[in-house]
């Protein structure tokens, strides 16, 4: 999950709800900000659907690993540019402009991959959409939290990362929505430009955070604006503690002593506390990524294709299961955060997570062992069609699993009768799939027909389960809470970089070790790093539950700190 959801206890929904009600104008503000989060999660989402169709449409994409990696991680590599230039962008020139662009941005690649007429224009669509994605993961929540009244604010910004999954369920719904239709991924890819010019439409009618207004000295806009949010009786306590937290965060930035990008970093990296801090936020930045949450998110219906279920249809149905898995997940980490502790829900979500990669790895090592054989007689009914690396001449024996690793130019055309009988291997090409299809057979170039893809679906959701109330939203939460103040947006700031750049390799990275490895190696990969991750996680990050930001930064400058002690344990053995 690339997006990160603030924590909100249900009394704080309930007044949310209150306020809201009574405020409209709040709602309002909340809801176009957070469409932008919408738009995160579906362009996040719908490439894992629209590739199994750009695969077919062009075929240098169905026979390269790396042109696939390449359309699909293009969006990242655009998202930590866009994240970049985007905090720039917010200081310089304020939060609204800043949506507006990535607005425009998201608007221009859409139409850009939607008209596309070859491959490497679908890449500089993804790159425009990556641009955005990466300048609305940090500017949504930063224009909501800072618009919103400072009681409900946390629920709020939950609000915009349910939104994040929510994009990604809708973008599996209307990836299913366009199976039939001409064209259907262009479609897939396209429908992003209505909600992109939705929002760029009611944020031109909305106005600057009312805190960056403040902060260039614009104080009579931001009062107004403050008039606008909140009850009448509440407007004035509420400016003078706009004033004060702006004045104390600007004496925070002043006692750095640097402005320099560098400066900073260095002064940061000699404070003992900082770089703790910065050890236990990067290494669940990383581990949230490298445990292989983006291969299901990115590539869902592509392994659910290798989990035997050749139809394009039949992929992207089964796999809007994961999404929804994914989007309930965020809803139940809201609820137990705050019960059973972030360091807690790290490990337990880790040990489900090494659990079910395990299990997916034994589903496709059996899927590989009793794959189909190829049938001489099958191949032959088709004449010269052929796989050119399958020589039946010369009384070679292969599986259907054979005929898939020999050349990216092969296919498996599975027994009319039972798939699970021996069929043909096959040159693929449309034309040859075409044929197949003619003789009511299904048709494979990812997988091979096989009893255990249902297991391997379970397996799937298990892992969703086990990841998205853990790995997939504490990581984020833990960044919140873990920094001292005056240096809480560099070291937030260096986690996310770490975040994205670890989505980045184990995107571009994929499909390749599939390849390289077969599926059931890489899923053993992902199972060995994540085991890795829990004993890290166990040994570096500290319990941040319930710690005010001055208590979590004593517990980290301790002279006797053990991450596994818990913070009230530290400070009786400092007192002793």
């Amino acid at each position: 999950m690339e997006g990160g959801v603030q924590k909100a206890d249900k009394t704080e929904f309930k007044e949310c709800f209150n306020l809201t009600w009574k405020q409209p104008y709040i709602l309002r503000l909340a809801f176009s900000a957070g469409i932008g989060g919408l738009l995160f999660g579906y362009d996040t989402g719908v490439i894992s659907g629209a590739l199994l169709y750009i695969r077919d449409d062009f075929e240098s994409v169905d026979r390269s690993t790396v042109l696939q990696e390449t359309i699909v991680s293009m969006a990242v590599a655009g998202a930590i540019i866009g994240a970049g230039f985007g905090g720039w962008l917010n200081d310089r020139f304020g939060r609204r402009p800043s949506i507006i662009l990535a607005d425009l941005l998201f608007f221009v690649g859409a139409i850009i991959m939607a008209a596309a007429p070859i491959p490497g224009i679908i890449i500089l669509g993804r790159i425009f959409v990556g641009f955005g994605v990466g300048m609305a993961s940090m500017t949504s929540p930063l224009y909501i939290s800072e618009a919103s009244p400072a009681r409900i604010r946390g629920a709020l910004v939950s609000t915009n990362g349910l939104l994040i999954t929510g994009g990604q369920f809708f973008s599996y719904l209307i990836n299913l929505a366009f199976t039939k239709a001409p064209g259907t991924w262009r479609w897939m890819l396209g429908v992003a430009a209505v909600p992109a010019l939705v929002q760029f439409l009611l944020m031109l009618s909305l106005p600057e955070s009312p805190r960056w207004l403040y902060r260039k000295e614009r104080e009579e806009e931001a009062v107004d604006i403050l008039r606008r949010i909140y009850p009448a009786e509440e407007v004035e306590a509420e400016i003078e503690a706009l004033r004060l937290s702006v004045e104390a965060e600007i004496a925070e930035e002043g006692s750095i002593g640097e402005y320099s990008l560098p400066g900073k970093l260095r002064k940061a990296l000699s404070n003992v506390a900082v770089r703790r801090g910065l050890v236990a936020g990067i290494l669940c930045q990383v581990a949230q990524q490298f445990v292989g949450i983006n291969t299901v998110m990115y590539y869902s219906p592509t392994i659910v294709q290798l989990a035997g279920f050749a139809s394009n249809s039949t992929a992207l149905a089964l796999s809007l299961i994961t999404s929804g898995l994914n989007a309930l997940g965020s809803i139940v980490s809201i609820y137990f955060v705050d019960r059973a502790g972030r360091r807690r829900l790290l490990l337990l979500s880790l040990i489900g997570i090494v659990t079910c990669l395990a299990l997916l790895s034994g589903v496709f090592f059996g899927a590989t062992k009793h794959s189909p054989a190829v049938s001489k007689e099958e191949t032959q009914l088709f004449g010269n069609y052929t796989c050119p690396a399958f020589n039946p001449i010369s009384g070679m024996e292969w599986t259907c699993m054979d005929c898939m690793r020999a050349t990216s130019e092969c296919g498996f055309c599975a027994h009319e009768g039972n798939k699970l009988l021996p069929g043909a291997c096959l040159r693929s090409d449309s034309t040859v799939r075409d044929a197949c299809h003619a003789n009511h057979r299904e048709w494979y170039t990812r997988g091979c027909p096989s009893n255990f893809g249902w297991l391997a679906l379970v397996a799937l959701g298990a892992y969703i389960v086990s990841y998205s109330p853990g790995m997939g939203t504490v990581p984020w939460i833990v960044n919140s809470e873990i920094y001292p103040l005056r240096y809480r947006g560099l070291c937030g700031g260096l986690a996310a970089v770490a975040n994205w750049v670890s989505n980045l390799i184990v995107t571009q990275t994929f499909l390749s070790l599939t390849e390289a490895l077969g599926t059931a190696p890489t899923f053993l990969l992902f199972c060995g790093i994540s085991a890795v991750a829990f004993v890290f996680i166990f040994l570096l990050v500290p319990e941040t539950k319930g710690l005010s930001f001055e208590e979590v930064e004593k517990m980290l400058e301790s002279n006797d700190y053990k991450a596994w002690h818990g913070a009230r344990t530290q400070e009786s053995k400092d007192h002793n």
